[in-house]
């Protein structure tokens, strides 16, 4: 079953609340929260306060995305403030800090997921995918919203999904950056069973019936946060 993952990154940072609950009201699986520390993307987002304030307003859970360096530091905090989901990327520290991450996450109650920038190799997470409720393959370089998508990387995509099949069959695949109405079926036919996109939601005049094209009218059994 495919879900959607609405990006609050190209959101309308003074009107956050709102925007979630047009994701909420769009039919969307979870809200997507891609926090960057200006180190290992060059860009700065949002922290561990602002994460705590979405989870308090948001009814769906939160799926966030840390684009951070040595995320080992952070995951506890991420957790308490609210993350469901919560990823971090293979690139940003050494296996034995990746490998006590999501095994950090996992004990605390969220799902852990794992991302690779588009030219990392796909034997680089395979160490880790035993640990991983989510694998998380960025279709553009991270750091910024709106950019064009990468179509090269979906043989990694599938690679990947391949992957899953024999090895951890209930590890979702995520797809982020660019994804749109011209690209979704492509992540699709490769594999993907989440995908993340923010500029083509919110720039979607029926933000439901994108969420409905994207998902292909299949409904959703998640559970709505309590």
């Amino acid at each position: 079953m495919i879900k959607i993952s609405p990006s609050v990154l190209s959101g309308d940072f003074a009107n956050l609340e709102r925007d979630i609950q047009t994701i909420a009201q769009s039919g969307a699986d979870y809200v997507h929260v891609d926090v960057m520390d200006g180190v290992f993307v060059p860009n700065i987002t949002i922290g561990i306060p602002v994460v705590g304030a979405l989870s308090r307003v948001s009814p769906l859970p939160l799926d966030v995305h840390l684009m951070i360096q040595a995320p080992l530091r952070y995951v506890e905090a991420f957790c308490q403030a609210g993350a469901n989901v919560l990823t971090v990327h293979v690139e940003a520290d050494t296996a034995e800090n990746t490998r006590k991450a999501l095994m950090r996450i996992r004990q605390l109650g969220a799902i852990p997921g794992l991302s690779l920038k588009p030219a990392t190799p796909v034997r680089d997470i395979l160490p880790f995918l035993d640990l991983c409720g989510l694998v998380l393959v960025m279709a553009v370089e991270p750091g910024f919203g709106g950019q064009k998508f990468l179509g090269e990387v979906m043989p990694k995509l599938a690679e990947i999904a391949a992957i899953l099949r024999r090895h951890n069959p209930q590890c979702l695949l995520e797809v982020d950056g660019g994804v749109n109405l011209d690209t979704f079926q492509t992540c699709l036919d490769n594999g993907a069973t989440v995908l993340v996109a923010g500029s083509a939601f919110f720039q979607s005049a029926d933000r439901g019936a994108f969420v409905r094209t994207l998902r292909g009218g299949a409904a959703t059994g998640l559970p709505r946060r309590t």
